[in-house]
C-alpha cells in the first residue's frame, strides 16, 4: 500500500538555512509542517474561495505553503503550546455605538405601573399563568408566599415536562430553600423588589454553581460548573427563585437537544423554536414566572413568536455574559422571556449593568416609565416588508394600531445589500468557539447531523478565509451606519419578526428588540427551524390551527425603555396577551 500524505504530527521539519547576522525576518521561512500539497490541491480549493490562479501561481503557492502556514498548524493540529479558554474573547471587539455618538438615556429612571393585581385566584393554574407584575404584588402584600408559588411551578414542571421536553435539570432543592428564605425576609420587612420570591427558569447555558449546565449538547451533558454566571448572581441577589435549567437547542441552534425536541404548548405537533426553546415553552405553558434566554441570530425572537411570549433582546453589551456559554463573542446577548411587556423590563432592570469580566459589556442607563404617553412617537416601517411574507395581516393591523394610538408611522428604507453574508461572522466565531470538539470529533455525538446543523456548519467554516471574515466585518460597519441613519429618523422600528434581513442586521449591529403577541394566525402545516428534510415530514392540519403571532419593535441603542413604553401601549390595545394554550 502506498504511503498517504504525511500528517502535521509526523512531518519532519525542513532544514532552514541560517540567515546572516542582521538580516530581518521574512515570511515563508519557517520550518515546513503539515501535509504535502500540490498545484492540484490549489486547483480544487479555488472552487471554494472563488479565486482563479494561473498554473505558475499554483506551483508557487503549493511550493511555499508548508513554510508559510507553519504557525497556523500549531493551532489546528497541536501539540498546542497555549490553551485558549472559551472565556477569552478576541482582542478586537464589536462596539455597537458609532464614533461620536452617546447612545441611550443620560440618566436612570424606572417607573412601574403598580396596577392593582386584583384578588389572588383560587386555582393554582390561574396563579401560574399570572404575570410577574401580579405575582410580585401578591407576594409583597403576603397574599401569596414564595414557597406556595414555587411548589405550584415545581409541580407543573414535573407534570408537563413529559409532554413538552423543556426541562434539563429541575433545581427543586435550591428553589425551595430560596423560596423559604424569600418568605422569611419579606415577613421581616426586607422586600428586595419585584422579583423577590418569583420562580424563574434559565436556558441551560448560564452556569449554576454545583448544578449541571449542559448547553443541551451531548459532549457537555455531565458538565457541572463551580461558579454562577453573573446574570444568575444578579437574579439571586434580586431574590428570584431558580426552579429549573431549561432546554436549549444543542450549542444554541434550533430546538432539538440530547433529550429530544422541545415542543410548542400551542401546537404540540411542532417544536417551540430555538435555541431558547425551553424558556419559550416553559414560560408559555405557565411552568415558570419568567425565564432567561439568549440570542445570537434570532433565538429570543423566534421562540417568543411561536410560543406567544414577550421576548426582550437587549442592546449588545448591556447585559453581561460572564459564565454563559459562548457561541459568538461579538453577537451573543442574554435577555428575558416573559408573559407581558412590563415583566420583561422588570427582569432587565435586575440583570443590566457592566461587568469587568465581559469585555463587551459597557456602562449604560435604563429609562422606563410605564405611564409614559406614546403619542407623537415616530414608528418607522419598511413599506415593502409589510406587504410581503413573512408579514401577515396581524403585522399590518399593528401598523394601523400605531396610528390609532397617536403615534406617527414613518416609512423608511434600507439598502438592498446582501445581509445574509454577515453570517460569515457568526459561522467563523461559532466554529472557533467549538474548535476543540470539532477537531476531536466529539461534535459527531450531537443528535442532529443534517446539513444545516452545527456539526456540518462548523466543519464547513474551517474553509472560510480570513479575507471573507474581514470583508464581512467591514460590511457590518456599513450596515451599522445605515441603521444609525434609520434610527435617527424614528423612535422605534416596527418589523415582521422573522424577516431574515432584520434579524441579520440588528443582531450584527446590536440594536435591541421587543417581540410581543399581537394576534393570532392560522397554519395548515407545522413550522420548523430546520431546512426541509424528506426524512422528517411536517404535520399538516385540516382545518388549519389557530396559533399566536407576534410583532417586533426595534429600538435605538440602549433605549429599551422606549421599546417597553410603546410595547405596553400596543399590548393593552391588542388585548390578546392573557389567552393561554389549552391543556395547560
Amino acid at each position: 500500500m502506498a504511503d498517504g500524505p504525511t500528517s502535521a504530527a509526523q512531518s519532519p521539519p525542513a532544514t532552514v538555512p541560517a540567515a546572516p547576522a542582521g538580516a530581518p525576518p521574512a515570511f515563508g521561512t519557517a520550518p515546513a509542517v503539515g501535509p504535502e500539497v500540490s498545484p492540484a490541491t490549489f486547483l480544487e480549493a479555488e472552487r471554494l474561495v472563488a479565486v482563479s490562479l494561473t498554473e505558475s501561481e499554483r506551483a508557487q503557492a503549493a511550493g511555499n505553503w508548508r513554510n508559510s502556514l507553519a504557525p497556523v498548524y500549531e493551532r489546528r493540529t497541536g501539540p498546542k503550546k497555549v490553551a485558549i479558554e472559551s472565556s477569552v474573547a478576541p482582542w478586537s471587539r464589536w462596539d455597537c455605538a458609532l464614533p461620536g455618538t452617546e447612545p441611550g438615556p443620560a440618566t436612570n429612571r424606572f417607573v412601574t405601573s403598580r396596577m392593582d393585581a386584583g384578588p389572588l385566584p383560587s386555582k393554582d393554574e390561574d396563579i401560574a399563568f399570572a404575570q410577574v407584575t401580579q405575582l410580585s404584588q401578591w407576594i409583597e402584600t403576603r397574599k401569596l408566599t414564595s414557597e406556595r408559588l414555587t411548589t405550584i411551578y415545581l409541580a407543573r414542571l414535573k407534570k408537563f415536562d413529559s409532554t413538552l421536553h423543556c426541562v434539563i435539570t429541575l433545581t427543586e432543592e435550591l428553589a425551595l430553600a430560596q423560596a423559604k428564605q424569600a418568605d422569611a425576609e419579606i415577613a421581616a420587612g426586607h422586600y428586595r423588589g419585584p422579583l423577590h420570591g418569583i420562580p424563574w427558569g434559565s436556558k441551560d447555558l448560564l452556569d449554576t454553581a454545583g448544578i449541571h449546565t449542559t448547553y443541551g449538547a451531548e459532549p457537555f451533558r455531565n458538565r457541572i460548573p463551580s461558579a454562577d454566571a453573573t446574570v444568575v448572581e444578579r437574579l439571586h441577589a434580586s431574590g428570584a427563585v431558580l426552579v429549573a435549567k431549561l432546554s436549549m437547542g444543542a450549542l444554541a441552534l434550533n430546538d432539538i437537544w440530547f433529550g429530544g425536541e422541545t415542543l410548542n404548548p400551542w401546537l404540540l405537533e411542532e417544536g417551540s423554536s430555538g435555541s431558547s426553546a425551553g424558556p419559550g415553552s416553559a414560560t408559555a405553558a405557565g411552568l415558570v414566572g419568567f425565564s432567561i434566554g439568549s440570542e445570537t441570530g434570532g433565538s429570543i425572537v423566534s421562540p417568543s413568536m411561536r410560543c406567544g411570549l414577550t421576548g426582550l433582546r437587549p442592546t449588545f453589551g448591556r447585559v453581561p455574559r460572564t459564565g454563559a456559554m459562548t457561541l459568538c463573542w461579538s453577537l451573543d446577548k442574554l435577555g428575558p422571556m416573559t408573559r407581558g411587556v412590563e415583566d420583561s423590563l422588570l427582569v432587565l432592570q435586575a440583570i443590566t449593568g457592566p461587568d469587568v469580566h465581559d469585555v463587551s459589556c459597557v456602562p449604560s442607563k435604563l429609562a422606563f416609565d410605564a405611564h409614559a404617553d406614546v403619542k407623537g412617537l415616530r414608528v418607522g416601517y419598511i413599506p415593502a416588508w409589510m406587504k410581503e411574507a413573512p408579514a401577515t395581516e396581524v403585522d399590518r393591523a399593528a401598523l394601523e394600531m400605531v396610528k390609532k394610538l397617536g403615534m406617527t408611522a414613518v416609512p423608511v428604507s434600507l439598502p438592498d445589500w446582501p445581509y445574509a453574508s454577515l453570517n460569515v461572522i457568526l459561522f467563523a466565531e461559532a466554529a472557533a468557539a467549538f474548535e476543540e470538539i470539532t477537531l476531536d470529533r466529539e461534535i459527531d455525538s450531537l443528535k442532529m447531523q443534517v446539513p444545516d446543523a452545527w456539526p456540518n456548519l462548523f466543519r464547513q467554516s474551517r474553509f472560510l478565509s480570513a479575507v471573507d471574515f474581514v470583508q464581512a466585518d467591514r460590511l457590518r460597519r456599513k450596515v451599522a451606519m445605515e441603521m444609525g441613519r434609520v434610527m435617527s429618523e424614528v423612535d422605534v422600528l416596527l418589523v415582521p419578526s422573522l424577516r431574515d434581513d432584520i434579524l441579520n442586521i440588528t443582531n450584527a449591529t446590536g440594536h435591541p428588540s421587543l417581540t410581543l403577541r399581537a394576534g393570532f394566525v392560522e397554519v395548515s402545516e407545522a413550522r420548523s427551524d430546520w431546512a426541509p428534510d424528506p426524512a422528517r415530514p411536517l404535520a399538516k392540519f385540516s382545518p388549519p390551527r389557530r396559533v399566536p403571532h407576534g410583532i417586533t419593535l426595534i429600538g435605538r441603542l440602549f433605549d429599551e425603555g422606549t421599546l417597553g413604553e410603546v410595547g405596553m401601549a400596543l399590548e393593552a390595545t391588542f388585548n390578546v396577551a392573557k389567552e393561554r394554550p389549552s391543556g395547560f
